[in-house]
């Protein structure tokens, strides 16, 4: 049995990421700040995979004690990990000099600590098995500076940087780490843009590819992945 969490997993590429995963057998847990989505996939998925290992868990990852009880609940519950996928997140327009007071906090807080806090709770258990691939959700805001990008494109130029750190850190290990980096894809945080869904990726494309990634040699690492709609940039 192979087994892998997903934060961010109950929409979007988080997911498309987590049913992935389940049709490959995976056990799975997941975790959502409110427990009416919670309850919601949960109804979903017991209909969709009736025979996964599945573990639900009512948990705000923006709050580092609550990282941290997520993380306890996957040792007490888990045997081992075989891929923690970090890709809970948040998105706010906005410009450096305009935007809101506490902006950056908010968006270092769920895109950045978030990752950076449930690793760390986690890699412990991985070095033990001297095996794992870890996957962080960057983005194309992780690698260039973009009109309206402010606070957002600061936490995802981090989570960049802490994917590069922690796979330098862990390479004697054996554990593996990737760095996805997608351009605009369908998600319901493109509803109401006017965006055509044809024009942009879809969230299963995004999941194939970190499956790819997964399926290589022992001796093979894609450390970072980046991609964009065959059109470019919106």
């Amino acid at each position: 049995m192979q087994y892998a969490i997903v934060t961010g997993a109950t929409q979007g590429i988080g997911k498309a990421i987590a049913e992935k995963l389940l049709k490959e057998g995976f056990a799975l847990a997941v975790c959502s700040r409110t427990s009416e989505k919670l309850k919601l996939l949960q109804e979903e998925w017991t209909i969709l995979f009736p025979n996964n290992i599945i573990k639900y868990y009512c948990a705000d990852l923006a709050i580092k004690s609550e990282v941290e009880y997520f993380g306890k609940m996957i040792l007490n519950d888990f045997p081992h990990i075989d891929i923690l996928v970090n890709n809970a997140g948040a998105f706010s327009p906005g410009t450096i000099a305009d935007e809101p007071e506490g902006l950056l906090e908010n968006m270092i807080n769920v895109n950045l600590y978030s990752a950076y806090h449930l690793t760390r709770k986690l890699v412990p258990f991985l070095k033990q098995r001297k095996k794992g691939h870890i996957f962080n959700m960057c983005s194309i805001a992780s690698l260039k500076a973009y009109p309206n990008g402010g606070a957002y494109s600061i936490s995802k130029y981090a989570l960049l940087g802490f994917s590069d750190n922690l796979r330098l850190e862990l390479m004697p290990h054996n554990i593996k780490v990737t760095a996805l980096c997608p351009g605009a894809t369908f998600t319901p945080s493109w509803a109401g843009a006017g965006i055509e869904p044809n024009r942009i990726m879809e969230a299963n494309d995004i999941a194939n590819m970190l499956w790819a990634a997964y399926c290589l040699s022992e001796q093979a690492n894609v450390e970072m992945l980046v991609m964009r709609p065959v059109k470019g940039d919106l």
